[in-house]
């Protein structure tokens, strides 16, 4: 498994891009060259993404210009404009049938449901969001008070910070505990596994 996408937009929460790809480039100098994971940010179009609090990010690729990705990272935010951009759903459920592996980032949630990428499996959000996404989706089986929760090829964490633990899960899973293990160590971060 080599490409990794992280889906990002407008009013994205910083944490949750920023922390995968943290980790995934940690643990890619830990692998070095030949090994290493080919990351990248994917956004709807060629513009600066506005993610909350006014960070900026030039993204990597656009949809019509993205290689193909083993790896999606659906990220949250403030996602009530992503849900209803059917260009939006369709790249990712495109994408999502063509992945090894799918994965969300608090909200990212939402559109994953949107996208019926997500229609009765074991899933979680941010906390503050889980109602509103057994609301919005009621045929989910929806988990609280969990770091993450996997599902066939489909991972979904709470919200912000948890998708670091996702993520050093993911590179445990990709290519070993030992490396997942590693990364945390070299993060100075203290890894909260679904116990």
């Amino acid at each position: 498994m080599k490409n990794i996408g992280i889906y990002i937009y407008d009013d994205a929460e910083v944490l949750d891009f920023a922390g995968p790809f943290e980790v995934f480039s940690v643990a890619s100098r830990l692998l070095g060259e030949t090994e290493k994971f080919n990351l990248f940010f994917v956004s709807e179009k060629n513009t600066i993404i506005k993610a909350r609090g006014g960070f900026c990010v030039q993204t990597h690729y656009t949809f019509e210009t993205c290689p193909s990705i083993d790896l999606l990272i659906v990220v949250g935010g403030d996602h009530t404009e992503e849900v209803k951009n059917a260009n939006v759903i369709s790249w990712v459920k495109d994408v999502s049938n063509k992945a090894k592996l799918v994965a969300s980032v608090c909200t990212g949630a939402f559109i994953l449901a949107q996208a019926k990428v997500l229609t009765s499996q074991k899933v979680t959000t941010h906390w503050e969001d889980i109602d509103d996404l057994s609301k919005d989706f009621p045929s989910l089986n929806i988990k609280r008070n969990v770091r993450w929760v996997e599902e066939g090829n489909i991972i979904t964490s709470a919200g912000i910070s948890a998708g670091i633990d996702m993520s050093l899960y993911l590179v445990s899973k990709i290519r070993s505990n030992e490396l997942a293990i590693k990364t945390a160590k070299r993060m100075e971060f203290d890894w909260r596994k679904n116990t």
